[in-house]
């Protein structure tokens, strides 16, 4: 009987090593894991706490959800290994929510004779991980616009490890109530039947969970495709973030301004966050294909739908957030009146290539220039030697990775920043 459970474990760590974590059999399965995955009663890490299998928490799911040997973007990976993506290398992963290895880049560059480094702690949330190499964000004590000290942030400040949190047949979310079945994250994700319930979406913290001194008031909404972690060179990755104020749900930029409630409040000074749109502002959204092109036609595998500039549909109903979750070129269309903006709008969850973990560049008034023989390109040292406060100290490469594979022609020679998307400047 034991080699018979031996031989489960080494079938199930095969499969998860193939990248079939997303299935029904994942790891956490829309909750708590087996307890062994993370801790262990005899031996676990020393130096560490709470008897976790790493030195601390964040540790702990680096164990997981990074992997030195691989070479490309991979399932459930969220993280880039230093051997990995030396100097002049972008970071592997292409998860909606980033890859924290963009931490681990600084760069350095010249413009009008003046040394300019952007570090790479400006590039996502300073997540502390001992094992792995990440460390507590040097510039700021506390969350921007909050109280969340950086000297505790770590992965189980915004999700919950023992998964919790649930969304009941009746749509819901609670703590207890009828047992999780599945995860409730993906398009595939089962439809919970009475007395039974799915998972929150990536095990998010919810109403009551509190840490660094900060309490969740709810859970938010969205739904991935099940395969996520993906180049989108050819076709998008659609995540469809919704918005739910009932049994336990809130809107996302209510969700992150637990952490940074005065970044979006209200006023002239303040972009505003979780209202809606509008039809000025949609029309443009599906007008607008780059800059000073407003026709609303797009090439194959593109459409109105950007995820670069992602917004949250006004609804909760999971069947229509479900089939809207695709990477197959279909589901692309714009916003209606009443979807709205939202943090994750602009930003990446966890990290970006980019400064404050934003999805383009915002420190040049180009994100797309030409090169040496004046054509369309991303900037790069090595394309656009000439103009280095658009390339940054980064190869055209690592500029076209932090755009998740996308070839230049998706926008063109002189596309200016993706705000445009929305309000159409340029």
């Amino acid at each position: 009987m034991k080699a018979v459970k031996v031989s489960f474990v080494i079938l199930v760590a095969a499969l998860l090593a193939a990248g079939l974590g997303t299935t029904a059999f994942a790891f956490h399965s829309g909750g708590v894991a087996e307890c062994g995955g993370c801790h262990s009663m005899h031996t676990p890490k020393a130096g560490g706490s709470f008897l976790l299998l790493g030195t601390d928490q964040s540790s702990t799911c680096l164990n997981c959800h990074l992997h030195p040997g691989d070479t490309g973007p991979t399932s459930y990976h969220i993280a880039t290994a230093d051997a990995n993506m030396p100097a002049g290398t972008a970071p592997l992963q292409r998860t909606p929510g980033g890859d924290f290895g963009w931490l681990k880049k600084t760069y350095t560059f010249t413009v009008r004779g003046t040394v300019n480094t952007e570090t790479g702690s400006s590039h996502g949330h300073n997540i502390i991980s001992a094992d792995y190499g990440y460390g507590v964000d040097p510039d700021f004590a506390s969350s921007p616009g909050g109280t969340f000290p950086s000297s505790q942030l770590a992965c189980n400040s915004c999700h919950d490890p023992h998964g919790k949190y649930r969304r009941l047949s009746t749509g819901s979310v609670a703590t207890s109530g009828a047992p999780i079945v599945g995860s409730g994250s993906y398009d595939t994700s089962a439809t919970p039947a009475v007395g039974q319930a799915v998972g929150v979406y990536r095990l998010l913290a919810g109403a009551g969970y509190a840490k660094g001194g900060v309490t969740f008031g709810g859970v938010p909404v969205a739904v991935a495709p099940s395969t996520y972690n993906r180049s989108e060179s050819l076709q998008q990755t659609r995540v469809a973030y919704g918005v739910s104020t009932t049994g336990g749900q809130e809107p996302w930029g209510q969700w992150c301004g637990t952490c940074h409630g005065s970044m979006h409040s209200t006023g002239n000074y303040v972009h505003p966050v979780d209202q809606g749109l509008g039809s000025s502002i949609s029309t443009r959204y599906s007008q607008y294909v780059s800059s000073g092109i407003m026709t609303g036609t797009f090439a194959a595998g593109q459409g109105p739908f950007l995820s670069l500039v992602p917004f949250a549909e006004n609804t909760g109903d999971y069947t229509v957030l479900k089939s809207h979750a695709k990477n197959n070129g279909t589901a692309l269309a714009g916003p209606g009146t009443s979807d709205q903006v939202m943090c994750l709008s602009c930003h990446r969850a966890h990290a970006s290539g980019f400064p404050e973990m934003l999805r383009w560049q915002m420190e040049g008034e180009f994100i797309s220039y030409v090169d040496n023989t004046g054509a369309a390109a991303w900037p790069g040292t090595d394309t656009t030697p000439g103009s280095p406060q658009f390339a940054r100290g980064r190869l055209a490469a690592e500029n076209q990775a932090a755009y998740y594979d996308r070839p230049v022609s998706v926008f063109g020679a002189y596309q200016r920043v993706l705000c445009n998307k929305c309000h159409a400047q340029d």
